[in-house]
């Protein structure tokens, strides 16, 4: 059915391009364009629902050119480039479509708000957000969360108010690029530096049909100290990467031992994991081995079970989980050795577990500390960085990292390293063509905490 879908979209595309265009709204010509443009708009709306983005914008993009005064069109272009998170270009696409709505829609405000929010205009974000509040239904606010989101442009004014200084820059080097780069794990010295990316030379050349980009793999980069910068980096590193995805989540501090999640449902291998699994490696005569799945049916099920993390002794492990979906999103699981097993797995308590998503945690080696990004907790806008306190089997109430490390976009995978007094973090750098994931690095000694690390 695909391949018909895509056919007549080619067929359509080729047929409506013969039409020129003309600037007498009451030709007959204009009105083909028209109507031809509105045909691709809902063409295009079959394949924005199923997850191809890209092909949508395209077809959305042409509907545009077709007919320029059609604000539908523009909308949906912005609404396509939220989607892929280039929120520079959605806010370009969403204000020209503002321009042309003379009935002003309800839900284009809403998309006006989302888009000033993550472009940082937070008064006009509050604004457009009010003025949908005015037109849409109670419960179409609530699917939308827009009460939510006021409450995320009040709380960044208030960080931003205080003048924290921001202590985060893109790490030096190569590593950043125009592809997605996240999940920095540094090791202890600061002299390695794993992550993952979705680049054109990952191993085995898939693509992911659902957002069609590149699978991702382990790479590994080396700091110059002469130069003061990330170098040598490859992703060719022993048996780590496979033709499916992998992302290194945790490394001990001997650099002997690591965590990492395997998904390899999408691959013509033999043996595939059910979903995204956790895995172990271990480095021996200098490589390190085939990652191997945890055989513990409470970790690794036929959910989402990924992005673990553990204490220095191995005695306690948080990962995450969506097996809880249909009541809490993606949740926080923590299990511990009984002996040298890995026991059950149970969710952390509903104080730091929000209805939403938390994702990427980090524990400190003496388990002292849980790092992990939430989108359900009071925060800037997307996901922030949290941090929650052991205290002696009990968990403190979730506490913002604020305005020295969270911005109004995705902020994740924050790895905190106390002797190095730094941190390394992704998060999401607006550029005025492509928005992307890229690596931070965290100057601890600078930051503005809400609480002490010691």
């Amino acid at each position: 059915m695909k391949f018909f879908a895509i056919l007549f979209s080619f067929i359509f595309v080729g047929s409506v391009s013969a039409f020129s265009v003309n600037t007498n709204p009451d030709s007959t010509s204009n009105l083909a364009q028209k109507t031809a443009a509105t045909l691709l708009v809902e063409e295009a709306k079959h394949y924005y629902t199923e997850g191809h983005i890209k092909e949508a914008l395209t077809m959305f993009k042409q509907a545009e050119a077709r007919d320029p005064e059609s604000w539908k069109a523009s909308y949906w272009v912005a609404l396509s480039y939220y989607r892929l998170n280039n929120y520079t270009m959605a806010l370009k696409h969403v204000e020209s479509a503002r321009r042309k709505d003379t009935k002003v829609d309800a839900d284009l405000h809403e998309l006006l708000g989302r888009c000033y929010h993550q472009n940082g205009l937070l008064d006009s974000a509050l604004a457009n957000y009010g003025r949908a509040l005015n037109d849409l239904s109670q419960q179409r606010a609530q699917d939308l969360h827009v009460w939510d989101k006021m409450e995320e442009c009040k709380f960044a004014k208030s960080e931003i108010a205080k003048k924290k200084p921001f202590a985060r820059k893109l790490v030096p080097g190569d590593i950043n690029t125009e592809f997605n780069e996240y999940a920095p794990v540094l090791t202890q010295d600061g002299s390695v530096l794993y992550f993952a990316a979705r680049k054109t030379n990952t191993t085995g050349g898939l693509k992911n049909p659902d957002d069609e980009q590149f699978f991702e793999d382990i790479y590994r980069a080396k700091w110059n100290e002469q130069f003061k910068m990330w170098d040598s980096i490859t992703n060719k590193i022993d048996k780590l990467n496979g033709p499916g995805f992998e992302t290194f989540t945790y490394v001990n501090a001997e650099n002997t031992h690591a965590l990492l999640t395997l998904n390899t449902t999408q691959t013509d291998l033999e043996t595939q994991t059910e979903s995204s699994d956790i895995c172990e490696v271990d480095y021996k005569i200098d490589r390190w081995s085939k990652p191997k799945i945890i055989n513990n049916e409470s970790i690794n099920t036929s959910y989402y079970d990924g992005s673990a993390t553990m204490t220095a002794d191995g005695s306690m492990m948080v990962f995450v989980s969506d097996r809880n979906g249909e009541t809490s999103s993606m949740d926080l699981f923590i299990v511990r050795k009984v002996g040298k097993k890995w026991g059950e797995a149970i969710p952390m308590p509903a104080h730091v577990n929000s209805i939403r998503r938390e994702t990427t945690p980090y524990l400190t080696a003496d388990g002292k500390f849980l790092f992990f990004s939430s989108d359900g907790h009071k925060g800037m806008g997307g996901y922030d960085v949290y941090v929650t306190q052991n205290n002696g089997g009990s968990w403190s109430k979730p506490v913002n990292l604020g305005s020295s490390i969270n911005t109004v976009n995705d902020d994740t995978h924050f790895q905190y390293y106390k002797a190095l007094k730094r941190a390394v973090m992704a998060g999401i750098t607006l550029d005025e063509m492509q928005c992307n994931y890229n690596i931070y690095d965290v100057n601890l000694s600078e930051a503005v905490l809400p609480i002490s690390l010691d």
